[in-house]
């Protein structure tokens, strides 16, 4: 069964998030965020992120000081429907990640499978 650490204060970023996923379920706003899970090995910090039905060309990856961001556009059909559900995002979306500690952003990879992007982080190394 996987650890999971909870932070006993929220970030100032994860205060927006929960203001932006409450407003999001009275008025659709035209960025979001999918859904996101960081975790750490003993060698590197894992950024998991679910956005299906996108392909590589679709997303942006940067790391900007101590920040992981993720940006892209998941297109939408463009055919008129009647909706009797609607769940599944479309459009711009971005996702800032606060990295848990210092990365060697050199060695970073990024692959995208099945629907996951999934970003490795090697630890930096200190000699």
């Amino acid at each position: 069964m996987p650890t999971v650490i909870r932070k006993t204060h929220e970030t100032l970023m994860e205060v927006r998030r929960g203001i932006l996923r409450s407003v999001s379920w009275q008025v659709r706003t035209g960025v979001w965020d999918p859904p996101t899970d960081v975790y750490e090995t003993e060698d590197a910090y894992i950024v998991r992120m679910e956005i299906a039905g996108m392909s590589e060309g679709n997303f942006d990856v940067s790391i900007q000081d101590d920040t992981l961001y993720v940006t892209g556009f998941r297109p939408d059909f463009p055919a008129r429907r009647a909706y009797h559900q609607m769940e599944i995002r479309s459009g711009k979306f971005t996702n800032a990640v606060a990295l848990p500690g210092p990365v060697n952003s050199d060695r970073a990879l990024a692959e995208y499978r099945d629907g996951f992007l999934t970003i490795t982080l090697p630890k930096e190394t200190t000699n």
